[in-house]
């Protein structure tokens, strides 16, 4: 008899190309799905071109808009128009700005239970919310998964997270995945998968699941997974495709690595403090401090389910005049839902602002706050400047304690706040949107792709030379973010497809004069403390610093997507032995590594302005070691025959 298997070893084993089950030890997965959007899905479709393959080789490939909506000049359309023409050659369904966010639109579409998808946005463990084995990577990785290859990541550790109760009053899903966060911080889920299991499981709907497995993201985790069963079936059978249900589950007596039990009934209104979604705190804790905006939407937050409620809550009373309230539904089927029951209304009379169906203030693409601003938003990060106004104050919390926030213009104790709304439900048949995606033709060998002048040709890196030398051109702390790397918003996004463009703009947040100091160096290295690279999964953040010169990272530890970036694009990602040399190193010094003695997971000597020594060491494989050394991960790539 076959050894008891958890739900998350299940689907790896039926999806294994390479290496054993054992954590820690690299194996390779088949991919069935894959996402994109266009802040990272532009570079990842040029970095498929340069592939060479005709057309995609997955199940499923869809390429959406969502991020970079703002036609503010070319750039933006001239990007979307590229994506159009290009998922229609190779072969991917396309989804215009303007229909929705990719993870609202993957789960209510093409997200199936036990199918694998690797998306280039770190919340594509939204899917989990229906079983499917979800994965955030970096835009090369997806690229190679569209051209049939396996995505190779480190066999995680599965932790059972056990659930039992059920959420009471004015506790959401949204405090469950906050709740999660205060106990385990932004690093506790390196490393691991989040199997959400116990009887518990069954009160919660899909779009409660999905919240929580989209912020399972900010745990560090590899992904976030619920098992497929009577809640989801009904979910698929109400979208309209109830012939994509398969139940699935842990086997009885299934181990795991580790366990996390949370008594929903116990789960209060949560709120995670500036500026990291891990500084979880109670709203009643907060009560009486003044709210200036709040904000529901993002793929955490923008479901029908989600602004029902809202409209539910705010049906007949009026914001407080002192506090914005930005609503952005999640997809075009959100909003047509809520136009057929009347639900727009409430909204509108309250005082709100109905936003295009995409990321918006998410991603500090508008709605950014006033200065010093506090805001309650329904979104996943709440990192420094992330909104778009440096000094704001954004504090993450559940649709409803929003709402009572725009009400109220300030948080309220919730014990004041009365009888809540009753849990919304799905109606039995949602309108379906599908026509507006753009499935592509049976043969694109004919299509032009069209590019705009913004859109530059992929630059080839230099394979890694036997010594490395420089200064350490930047020396940062703990949980520097892939927003303090690169930074979002609007004027920045635009250049998503123009390295040298783009590059300018690398750690301006957190040294303005990095930029030109690096390029005056000539290039260097970046020392960092824990959690190295948190965040999104945009490759840009190890893209740009690798155009701009630099050629290692030094930190006492890393976060999964950025390492995987870091050698996608040739970056050597060094561990410190000795953590406390972080101390002692400072901006300016001297550093030379023998790169050619460098060995997987072996120590080696950094000779410090010529005199003093430390030690670092390597988590990686014998392959990503070869893929660094011959300067990235295209340089290695060639097209597969057949």
């Amino acid at each position: 008899m076959s050894k008891a298997r958890n739900l998350t070893q299940k689907i790896i084993a039926q999806h294994l190309v390479s290496g054993k089950m054992t954590p820690g030890s690299e194996i390779g997965l088949k991919i069935d799905q894959t996402l994109t959007q266009d802040a990272t899905g532009t570079m990842a479709c040029l970095q498929f071109e340069a592939i060479g393959i005709p057309r995609v080789r997955t199940e499923l490939s869809v390429s959406y808009v969502d991020h970079n909506t703002l036609q503010t000049g070319f750039r933006n359309p001239d990007d979307h128009r590229y994506l159009r023409t290009i998922a229609a050659k190779y072969g991917m369904v396309f989804s215009p700005a303007g229909t929705g966010i990719c993870h609202q639109l993957h789960l209510e579409n093409f997200a199936r239970p036990g199918k694998t998808l690797i998306g280039s946005d770190s919340h594509t463990p939204t899917a989990g919310g229906v079983g499917s084995l979800a994965i955030g990577a970096g835009g090369l990785s997806v690229a190679l998964a569209m051209a049939g290859m396996p995505y190779m990541l480190p066999m995680p550790k599965v932790v059972r997270v056990l659930l039992t109760g059920e959420l009471k009053g004015w506790a959401s899903a949204k405090d469950v995945i906050l709740h999660l966060l205060g106990l385990l911080t932004v690093k506790g889920g390196v490393g691991k998968v989040m199997e959400f299991a116990g009887p518990g499981v069954a009160t919660l709907s899909v779009p409660e699941r999905a919240t929580i497995t989209n912020m399972g993201a900010e745990l560090g985790a590899t992904t976030s997974i619920f098992p497929s069963d009577a809640q989801t079936k009904k979910f698929l059978s109400r979208m309209g495709r109830p012939e994509d249900f398969t139940a699935l589950a842990a086997d009885p007596k299934a181990g795991y690595d580790e366990e996390v039990v949370i008594d929903l009934s116990a789960i209060e209104p949560l709120a995670a403090a500036p500026h990291m979604p891990d500084r979880m705190v109670r709203i009643k804790d907060l009560d009486g401090m003044r709210v200036d905006q709040a904000a529901i939407g993002s793929c955490t937050n923008s479901s029908y389910t989600d602004l029902k409620a809202t409209a539910e809550l705010l049906k007949g009373r009026r914001i407080n005049p002192a506090t914005d309230l930005l609503i952005a539904p999640g997809s075009k089927q959100v909003l047509k839902l809520l136009t057929a029951e009347g639900l727009l209304d409430p909204l509108l009379d309250a005082g709100a602002r109905i936003l295009e169906c995409a990321c918006g203030p998410c991603i500090g693409i508008g709605g950014s706050p006033v200065s010093k601003g506090v805001c309650a938003r329904t979104f996943n990060r709440n990192f420094e400047g992330r909104s778009g106004t440096q000094d704001a104050q954004v504090y993450l919390v559940s649709p409803l304690t929003a709402a009572q926030a725009a009400l109220n213009g300030k948080f309220t104790d919730p014990a004041t706040w009365g009888t809540p709304p009753k849990k919304a439900e799905l109606p039995k048949k949602a309108p379906s949107i599908r026509q507006l995606f753009v499935f592509p033709p049976a043969d694109g060998s004919t299509v032009e792709v069209l590019r705009g002048p913004n859109i530059a040709a992929l630059e080839r890196f230099a394979a890694l030379p036997e010594k490395i030398e420089g200064q350490i051109a930047l020396k940062v702390g703990d949980n520097i973010t892939t927003d303090h790397i690169m930074p979002a918003g609007a004027q920045i996004m635009a250049l998503r497809s123009n390295i040298p463009a783009i590059s300018e703009h690398v750690f301006t947040k957190v040294d303005p004069q990095f930029v030109s100091r690096i390029k005056a160096l000539g290039g260097g290295f970046i020392l960092g403390g824990e959690n190295y690279g948190q965040g999104s999964s945009r490759e840009h953040a190890a893209l740009a610093p690798r155009h701009l010169g630099v050629k290692a990272v030094i930190v006492k530890s890393l976060a999964r997507i950025h390492r995987a970036n870091l050698v996608n694009f040739g970056i050597l990602p060094l561990l410190l032995v000795n953590k406390d040399d972080y101390e002692t190193l400072a901006q300016g010094a001297q550093l030379s590594i023998a790169a050619r003695d460098i060995q997987p997971g072996k120590p080696v000597e950094v000779l410090v302005n010529a005199s003093a020594k430390i030690r670092v060491t390597n988590d990686l494989t014998a392959q990503e070691l070869e893929i660094i050394q011959s300067g990235g991960l295209l340089n290695t790539v060639r097209a597969p025959k057949g």
